[in-house]
């Protein structure tokens, strides 16, 4: 299964995308109770035939207006307390099955308590809270071209405001394997979204089949941010990792309250020279899945590596953007493929692992929850090819403090969080886990 694993292609390069996206000329801060409303409570063989089908059809699309206007940049909120991994017992609570190789799972923060699980092929599936009666939402398995590889459905994010607005945004490859953002809008009572809805804010060429990395979430101010790898290959082949007039290899910022994309005036390569505004971050490889703190608006980004080592990094809540996280002068904290190298201005991880303990990382979430008062402030991630589980904390002496708490069956290909900030883990092989720790 090559889902996150690198793979050679010998497809033609193709430029990023047509054009890069308008700068925003005019930016309003909402008020307190417009941002408050607008967080969040925050080798393959051909897919299988999916086991739950729905029947409800979408109805007229609603068109309401979004009533959130972002704000500049993601500030923090709280200053929680030091947590810790130690005396954490987790084990993975069955939630529900027969998924058709699921990569993502989220919600939509509209207080239905549902939860949402991308199938690669290009199918959205709604459950309940509990796992229960899953139906179709969306279904777009008609444009979107090869699961295989890493190709597929790889990505969603519901606006803040889709209780009043009923947008939805995905990433997905399509029939050429390109990259594709898309806006899709759900009926008035927010059971299911019109396929014939989409519309297209953002596509970008790809040369090969994998590296399409494809997470897309909302931040703290309100912006959608969405990840994409290198281009594909291995060794940044079409050395994209330091290029900033390529949005491979990045992680963007857009605008999308309006009809269409733009890009926000303060994003930090606006009016620089051949560099792409919509860059937020650049030096990534493959990043599987970022997030948000929920609490304090820190982002996590978990970085897919090369041949030896995989690693997770952290943008501070207040940033202004414009970070080189390294790739591909640096694997996670060493130099590739080089005895020495030159780090200034490089943003090291705050931990990696080698490919001893597994080789393709995913990313996961900070706990929020109430439900597991032990793992809070506690930064969860795992490893496809190993099913292990590890938890991030700060350490005493200003680093990080990784411990490894779970080595799980699963073949992990996301983590996700329930509405009221509970941890899923996705298993490509067609389940969904609730975790859970059963320590004292």
């Amino acid at each position: 299964m090559t889902l996150i694993v690198a793979a050679c292609s010998s497809r033609a390069v193709g430029q990023p995308t047509a054009s890069p996206l308008p700068v925003a000329t005019v930016q309003s801060a909402p008020t307190a109770a417009e941002l408050a409303s607008a967080t969040p409570g925050a080798t393959d063989a051909a897919p299988a035939t999916p086991t739950a089908a729905d029947t409800v059809a979408p109805t007229a699309t609603d068109t309401v207006a979004p009533t959130a206007t972002p704000t500049a940049s993601p500030s923090p909120t709280a200053t929680p307390a030091a947590p810790t991994v130690e005396g954490l017992d987790l084990t993975l609570e069955p939630l529900a099955e027969g998924l058709a190789k699921p990569v993502f799972a989220g919600h939509a923060g509209d207080g239905s308590g549902r939860i949402f699980v991308l199938e690669q092929a290009g199918r959205i599936v709604a459950l309940n809270a509990d796992g229960s009666q899953p139906q179709t939402f969306l279904d777009i398995r008609e444009r979107v071209g090869s699961s295989a590889s890493e190709q597929g459905l790889l990505g969603l994010a519901f606006d803040p405001q889709f209780l009043a607005n009923g947008r939805l945004f995905v990433n997905y490859t399509d029939k050429n394997g390109d990259t594709v953002i898309a806006r899709f809008q759900a009926n008035p009572e927010r059971t299911a979204a019109d396929p014939a809805s989409e519309t297209t804010l953002l596509t970008a060429a790809q040369p090969a089949t994998n590296h399409n990395g494809g997470i897309l979430a909302f931040g703290p101010d309100g912006y959608l941010y969405a990840g994409l790898g290198d281009g594909g290959g291995a060794d940044d082949r079409y050395e994209n990792g330091q290029d900033l007039g390529t949005i491979l290899g990045t992680l963007l910022r857009l605008d999308v309250s309006g009809e269409g994309a733009v890009v926000p005036a303060d994003n930090p390569f606006v009016g620089a020279e051949n560099a792409r505004p919509e860059i937020w971050a650049y030096g990534l490889r493959n990043p599987w899945r970022f997030s948000f703190d929920r609490l304090t608006g820190e982002l996590w980004i978990a970085d897919v590596g090369q041949n030896q080592w995989e690693e997770v990094n952290v943008q501070p809540a207040g940033s202004r953007g414009g970070e080189n996280y390294g790739w591909p002068i640096m694997e996670g904290t060493h130099c590739f493929q080089a005895s020495t190298c030159a780090q200034e201005g490089l943003i090291l991880p705050a931990t990696e692992y080698s490919h001893d303990l597994g080789c393709s990382i995913t990313g996961g979430y900070v706990y929020r929850g109430v439900a597991q008062p032990a793992l809070h402030g506690v930064y969860f991630y795992g490893d496809y090819c190993t099913g292990r589980i590890w938890g991030l904390a700060p350490a005493a002496d200003g680093g990080w403090q990784p411990a490894e708490l779970l080595k799980s069956d699963a073949q992990i290909s996301s983590f996700g969080e329930t509405e009221d900030g509970e941890l899923l883990v996705v298993d490509y092989a067609g389940n969904l886990f609730r975790l859970v720790d059963t320590g004292d």
